[in-house]
């Protein structure tokens, strides 16, 4: 019998599907017109619905609560010309992020917002401040559907994090404005965090987006160590799971319940080749374009999920990297502090339930402030900086210089040791030196005014956003066995790939060979104490902050301390230091960097 059009509805399907198939098409829109003319529900009279849409995921990550457009370097960048140079682009500012991502979404029905972890943590002083219910409150603003948790999310614990999730006034400072905190509209999504306890995540592991009769799945990750990241007093009761056997588990559970189409959001990345934003890590001759640990992590997820959005390293791509088929997928990170958004399109077969993988395409986009401001956004940030003020304004210091934060070691972590030694010699006399972790100074000091306070005042804000995290300043005691371990650890175990430098106090110098391999890197000969050799039977009383107190940063040696005495945050350390030992007619200096010798 002829053709009619009458012909059974999944035979008809499947003639389109290889329609779609043999012209290789790759997105929706092709995909659809390759349909034929004119085909409709013969029943009723009415178009078929189209096979494929698809469907917007706009991304980005590690926020770290910047409201504000970020200054300086970390305010900017990188563009790869057609000509193979580059220029630098300033970027940033959640007014801006707003307009863009508003403009971004318009005409796009199925358009969901995704982010990659640490939208709070090591944030400026309007966010930091109070805890960050600002960025939260900015993130709800910027209808963020969904994110997983980053290692900053942990910085004050699992309650707090809990809190900015459910809402509810600060358990300590209470209500800053006549309402209450009312939490995150946003699942946050942590899959491979467990309570020890109850062996169960302790926020939502995965969310399913939907719209009509399209579903998406989000599984949300951090990574696997962000206990050696984050302070011990923020992790505990806490168990961080495998990432790669979590987004698998979870992919197989949101299979069972139909959801096909799935976004894995981890908080790990990578480092791609080129710093440039737009650099192409698929060109020919790239290879991966990309290394780390997103790498090994993306080849071993589960073909069931369709794209990674990740973070952490913030960088920025937009790369394939082979599932455990040997097929391409889409991996993305969108640099940091808001300077990008990730514009990617997961065209969706509504026959399957799955994601067209060969059509999926992505790309990052600068948030230039060039375009109008979010006049809400606006007037979010008034409010929180109205209340910041009286704090943030008041004069802490006075330097003579700018103290940069660059270089192996850096003028500002040395200044930080300082501070921390001089401080922990105000609680117990017998402190004999301080080290510092890199990672725990976020920033510099500018020489030149930011606002009214005159050059060469150093500002409460300017302090918090060198110091965010609320650590404590701790004394404990070590052998000088321990105290050379110590120094061994930087460039050995954990950290022998990528060294973690300590900022020494002024007194304590080395020698670092990096000529060298492993612990030999640091010559043990070389380290000396105000002038004299470190006596490895001698008990010395050192100062650090309770991140490393806790053996964090793989330093397991600095979590075995005894006789640990507890002072106030490492902020005020650094306030109580400047205040006596600098003035407006005497400001403090620069540290000249000559507490250890470099041999390259």
């Amino acid at each position: 019998m002829p053709a009619t059009s009458h012909s059974h509805p999944s035979r008809r399907r499947r003639t389109y599907g290889l329609l779609a198939a043999a012209a290789g098409l790759a997105t929706a829109g092709a995909l659809v017109a390759a349909l034929p003319a004119g085909a409709h529900d013969s029943n009723h009279g009415k178009p078929l619905p189209s096979r494929y849409q698809d469907v917007q995921l706009l991304s980005f990550n590690d926020l770290h609560g910047n409201l504000e457009p970020p200054s300086g370097s970390s305010g900017r960048v990188t563009e790869l010309q057609a000509d193979g140079t580059t220029k630098t682009i300033d970027a940033g500012g959640v007014e801006y992020l707003a307009t863009h991502l508003r403009q971004a979404r318009e005409g796009n029905k199925y358009s969901i917002t995704a982010a990659g972890g640490d939208m709070v943590g090591a944030s400026p002083l309007i966010s930091g401040l109070f805890h960050d219910e600002p960025t939260i409150e900015a993130l709800n603003k910027l209808d963020l559907d969904v994110t997983s948790v980053g290692n900053h999310e942990f910085d004050e614990g699992a309650k707090e994090l809990a809190r900015l999730q459910k809402g509810g006034c600060h358990p300590t400072d209470g209500c800053y404005t006549d309402e209450e905190f009312g939490g995150a509209d946003f699942p946050y999504l942590a899959a491979n965090v467990l309570g020890e306890k109850s062996g169960k995540p302790i926020l939502k592991p995965y969310w399913v987006w939907k719209k009509k009769d399209v579903k998406v799945g989000f599984i949300g990750v951090t990574l696997e160590d962000t206990p050696g990241i984050v302070s011990a007093e923020g992790v505990k009761g806490l168990k961080f799971k495998d990432e790669v056997e979590t987004i698998n588990k979870y992919a197989k559970e949101l299979q069972r319940q139909g959801v096909k189409s799935i976004v894995a959001l981890i908080h790990e990345g990578g480092l791609p080749a080129s710093t440039s934003y737009n650099y192409n890590c698929d060109s020919p001759g790239a290879g991966d374009g990309i290394s780390g640990p997103i790498v090994d992590i993306a080849k071993n997820i589960s073909p069931s999920v369709d794209a990674l959005v990740t973070g952490h390293t913030h960088a920025a791509y937009a790369c394939t990297i082979n599932d455990p088929s040997g097929k391409p997928r889409t991996v993305t990170s969108a640099a940091s502090f808001g300077r990008l958004y990730t514009d990617t399109t997961l065209t969706y077969d509504r026959f399957t339930g799955d994601i067209a993988r060969t059509a999926v395409k992505s790309a990052n986009h600068v948030v230039t402030r060039t375009v109008p401001k979010a006049t809400d956004m606006t007037e979010l940030i008034s409010k929180w900086n109205t209340l910041a003020a009286p704090i943030g304004n008041r004069a802490i210091g006075h330097i003579s210089a700018d103290v940069p934060n660059t270089g192996t070691e850096s003028p500002m972590g040395d200044l930080i040791a300082d501070a921390q030694l001089w401080y922990g010699k105000e609680l117990d006399a017998e402190a004999d030196l301080a080290l510092m972790n890199p990672g725990g100074v976020r920033a510099g000091l500018t020489y030149a005014a930011k606002g009214a306070e005159g050059d060469g005042v150093v500002t409460y804000a300017e302090g918090f956003t060198v110091q965010p995290f609320a650590n404590t300043v701790n004394l404990q005691d070590f052998t000088g066995t321990q105290l050379i371990q110590v120094l061994k650890e930087q460039v050995s175990g954990s950290n022998a790939s990528a060294p973690k430098i300590l900022q020494p106090s002024a007194n304590l110098t080395y020698t670092l060979d990096l000529t060298k391999a492993g612990a030999d890197r640091v010559v043990t000969d070389s380290i000396k104490l105000n002038g004299a050799a470190i006596d490895p039977s001698a008990t010395y009383r050192v100062a650090t902050n309770s991140f490393l107190a806790g053996g964090g940063d793989g330093f397991t040696t600095l979590g075995q301390g005894t006789n640990d005495l507890v002072g106030l945050d490492d902020l005020t350390a650094l306030e109580q230091y400047l205040l006596a030992n600098s003035s407006a007619t005497a400001p403090i200096a620069p540290p000249v960097t000559n507490r250890i010798t470099i041999v390259q």
